[in-house]
Parts: C-alpha cells; structure tokens; sequence
C-alpha cells in the first residue's frame, strides 16, 4: 500500500498556529453575547457549550491536522482520538462526529479508506454515531473530526478554573512530538515510536469516566500548546503553578531526543511564549522541552483539591493510565510557573 511518508512535514498538533498568535487573532473577533452560550471562543476553553435546557447542554468542537505518521489507518484513530478528547475535557459525553478530509486528487484512494476506517472505530469505541462528513482535494492529507456531545450544565469542566492548593495531575506521558519527528529522520527506535502511538489513539474517555466521580476544579486536554501552555491557560493570570520535573509523566525516548537536540517548529513556536512566565530552577534542557512539546491527542490536565488528590491519582492508576501528581497551584508569584527538580 501507498504510504504518507513523504507528507510528513509538521503534522498532528505540531502544526498548531501559536498560542501567541492565535490569541492576537481572536482579540479582535466580535464577542458573542448570547443567554444559552455558556463556553464560547472568548474563554480559550477545548470546546463550545450551548445549552439546550435546564439539564441539557451541547458540546461543539472541531479538530485536524496533516499526519504525523505513515500509516494511513493509525493516522486516522490518532486524529479522531484528538478530535473527540475536547467533549471529554468539558467532562461531556460524545454523541456524534462528522468527518473533515483533505486529500491529494492525484493519491491512491486507498489510503484515504483507511484513514477513515481508523477514526470510524474511536468513533465507534466512543459509544457515538458517525454521520457524515466533508471532503476537499488539498496538496496534502488532513483528517480530523466535528464533534458533537452532550452534558449537564451544571457540571462542565472548564479549562481556567483552578483555585490555590489544588494539585496538578497529568494523564498521559509528554514528549510525543519530540519521538515521532525523532522516529522519523531515523533517531528514535521503533518501539519508543510504538509507545507513543499507542497513547495518541487511546480515548480519554477512559481518564474521565474516573475524573468525574471527583471533585475536580478545572480540566483541559493538553494538545497544541504543550503542557506549559495549557497550564498557562489554567493559571489563568490568576494564579501561579510549582511543579516538579521528575513527578511528571513522560516518554524517556523523547527526554533523551530531546538532551540531543532532537526539537519540533511547534516546541520553539511555544517556547517563545511560554519561557518568560517560567522560572527553571533546574538546568536540564530536555526537561524543558518536555513542557513545550507540542501533544497530539495529549492527555487530560486536571486540578483537583489537595485532600482528593491521593485517591483519583490511585484510581487512575489503578486503570493503567499513566497519571502522575506533578505539581501545585500557589498565589501568583512573579514568575507564572515555577519548575523544581
């Protein structure tokens, strides 16, 4: 079979304008005023929320990238995992998706049966109804999902909310930009590629299906903008975040990579934004970029009250999700996050 090997350039969430950027871009968006739209644009969160009634809300989002790997079928159950992981960030249920295509005119159709064959099965694995979709012919392949799900909107997981003293849990390992660029000039080994892979297409549904019995403060998935950006917006100019380099969850492969200058456009992209609010009191570089690497369908970034912390870490855990407590929200301090060894 045809593969995308030689359309791998910045795919996945690496591909991601800047936060810096983006933020420039949306200011000057007019603001929607509306009594039923409860999350819009304005707040920088995962995904819309627009309620129905009282009870009844509805989550809308939308998400795709070029392929970071090149195998069609896994390329398209990354996407769709991705894409279906900002309903869960909002603590939804995924009701419904719509496919998002660009494909080359001159491609062997093949290769785009199985990407869509890849993300029908998240899809379905996600309890939801695949009913449709969109297609273009693009220069290069881009897939990804419309989102469609439903909540209570009385329990929506906001991405800004955090308060002080609530611990910082991570529930998927960094570094997954760092290991499939790696991987593919030749620098990583095929079974830390396999590693992250199998984290990119695994559902967040299953971390949340455990977060929820909790009593969390705030949630985001950590994508595009890697964990120090995410965090940020978290932080939401409110507060700051000590957190501790070794406590974090992460693919030794791309800690290494990344020791050996093994870097993504993305990574630098959120650097530049990201490093001034940052007080590095260790000096490990890799670390660092660890916390700037951008994640493809990354996992979920939650705050949650110190005296629960102990209990959801163990459940998660105890799930096999590779959830780790890395940190603390503090009073603003004059630097916004503070990384101790």
């Amino acid at each position: 079979m045809e593969t995308m090997e030689q359309l791998i350039v910045c795919g996945g969430c690496n591909a991601k304008i800047g936060p810096g950027n983006l933020g420039e871009l949306l200011a000057d968006l007019p603001k929607v005023e509306h009594k039923d739209l409860l999350v819009g644009f304005d707040s920088t969160d995962d995904a819309a929320v627009i309620k129905l009634r009282d009870d009844l809300a509805i989550i809308q989002t939308l998400d795709f990238f070029p392929t970071m790997v090149n195998d069609p079928y896994l390329f398209g159950k990354i996407a769709a995992a991705n894409a279906l992981s900002d309903v869960y960030a909002m603590g939804g249920q995924v009701l419904s998706a719509l496919n998002i295509v660009a494909f080359p005119e001159e491609k062997n159709l093949t290769i785009l049966k199985e990407i869509l064959r890849g993300g029908a099965e998240k899809v379905q694995e996600a309890g939801a109804i695949l009913a449709g979709g969109h297609s273009i012919h693009d220069h290069s392949v881009k897939y990804g999902l419309s989102v469609t799900g439903t909540i209570d909107p009385h329990k929506i997981y906001q991405n800004n909310t955090c308060e002080v003293g609530d611990h910082l849990i991570l529930t998927k390992p960094l570094g997954v930009s760092i290991i499939t660029v790696g991987y593919s000039a030749g620098e990583i080994k095929e079974a830390d590629f396999l590693q992250a892979t199998e984290s990119m297409q695994t559902l967040n549904k299953y971390a949340m299906d455990i977060i929820r019995e909790y009593p969390i403060t705030s949630c985001t998935d950590v994508t595009g903008f890697g964990l120090a950006g995410h965090l940020h917006e978290m932080l939401n100019g409110r507060f700051s975040a000590e957190i501790t380099a070794t406590r974090l969850p992460y693919f030794e492969a791309a800690y290494q990579g990344a020791k050996e200058f093994i870097l993504t456009a993305g990574g630098q992209r959120n650097r530049n934004y990201m490093e001034a609010k940052m007080d590095f009191q260790i000096n490990d570089f890799g670390f660092e970029e660890l916390l700037f690497d951008p994640q493809t369908s990354g996992g979920l970034l939650v705050s949650v009250p110190a005296e629960t912390a102990a209990e959801l870490l163990e459940k998660l855990q105890a799930a096999d999700i590779s959830a780790q407590d890395f940190g603390v929200v503090t009073e603003k301090q004059a630097k916004e996050i503070i990384v101790k060894g």
